[in-house]
């Protein structure tokens, strides 16, 4: 697919300009409006999501803030599970509560939790975040799909389409951060949303004047990182699980949190609704302070802020990815001090594991 860097397209007649400006999604037209590199890449993740169609935004974060102000307005109420990005929380208990937007929060592990907090005639969205960043609970999609009359959205950005399909279970929308393992080389800035077509027309209305339209360059580096998604995910997944399994014994380590270890406390669920239990492994270190030892001691590992690339990054989310909440709402979340989230790469599992293990032992 080439770039089509451009910002406006030529029309043939008055006739056709007025057809294009009146149309959903023209590729021809206007940029912030729509353009091939950016819809082919959307088309991409719609077919490997089993979707009918599939928007593309700046990053995951337009993504989400388009869908909640498309779907909800003043009065309108939200449900949203606790384990959840932390800026998908500051978010909703920011800008969306200004706009006097409700939003209940429930532990999305707790069966039946969603359903419940539904508010009939107000509740238009339900947010759930599986597997979530950066504690990695999991909540149920058979579950979240039987939810009617509000909108359901899952945040897959962890699990990546290859992981699991949302809207096989029901879902309306999947939102990924396609920055992380879609686009996969730590170089690209981008979100998606897929799901039912008509259901997109309404977010792309809002999403043009929001504003927060995709690079072209970005979706055809997105496109070339799909091509490899399969393959980098599932060397990515069986590195992780390894990787995991040795830190559950480490005597420097108090908890490790990985879907694909029997003991999580939701690995059945997991297992039921995912062919892989991904990248991204996160553990609670003894040493509540020990973070910044551990990554003086690092020399393979690189202490960064994203995951689902081709180099294993970690990052302490008590004082990055979460560090915009309260204190109390992160403990809640069960992150502390010395809470460590590691995206795996694709290095040699162990080349990472003689890495870490000399990083945490005692000197």
């Amino acid at each position: 697919m080439p770039i089509w860097a451009t910002a406006v397209w030529e029309s043939d007649s008055a006739e056709h300009a007025y057809e294009m400006a009146h149309s959903v999604g023209p590729d021809e037209f206007y940029s912030r409006h729509g353009n091939p590199t950016v819809s082919a890449f959307a088309d991409a993740v719609a077919d490997i999501e089993g979707a009918e169609g599939a928007l593309a935004f700046a990053s995951g974060m337009g993504a989400l803030a388009s869908v909640v102000f498309a779907l909800c307005s003043t009065g309108s109420h939200i449900v949203a599970t606790t384990q959840i990005y932390g800026t998908t929380a500051t978010f909703l208990n920011g800008p969306v509560a200004r706009m006097g937007i409700e939003t209940t929060w429930v532990n999305g592990s707790e069966p039946g939790a969603m359903a419940a907090a539904v508010i009939p005639g107000r509740t238009m969205l339900v947010i759930a975040e599986t597997p979530s960043n950066p504690t990695l609970d999991i909540v149920d999609l058979d579950e979240l799909g039987a939810i009617k009359a509000p909108f359901t959205m899952v945040d897959s950005t962890v699990a990546t389409p290859f992981g699991q399909q949302p809207i096989q279970h029901g879902v309306d929308l999947v939102l990924h951060s396609a920055t992380k393992g879609i686009a996969g080389h730590n170089d690209v800035t981008l979100g998606v949303v897929s799901g039912e077509q008509e259901l997109l027309d309404d977010i792309w209305r809002y999403g043009i004047l929001h504003g927060a339209s995709a690079s072209p360059f970005d979706a055809m580096l997105a496109l070339r990182g799909i091509r490899t998604l399969d393959v980098r995910q599932q060397r990515q997944s069986d590195t992780a699980i390894d990787i995991a399994t040795r830190l559950a014994s480490h005597s420097a380590i108090r908890a490790v949190h990985y879907p694909g270890l029997p003991e999580h406390p939701q690995h059945d669920r997991a297992a039921a609704q995912m062919t892989r239990f991904g990248s991204v492994v996160s553990f609670q270190m003894d040493d509540g302070d020990g973070f910044a030892r551990l990554v003086e001691r690092l020399n393979l590992l690189r202490c960064a802020t994203s995951f689902g690339g081709p180099e294993t990054l970690i990052c302490e989310s008590w004082t990055t990815t979460h560090s915009g909440l309260e204190e109390d709402a992160r403990r809640a979340m069960g992150i502390h001090p010395g809470f460590v989230r590691m995206s795996i790469g694709l290095e040699d599992v162990d080349d990472l594991w003689d890495d870490l293990d000399n990083a945490l032992s005692p000197t």
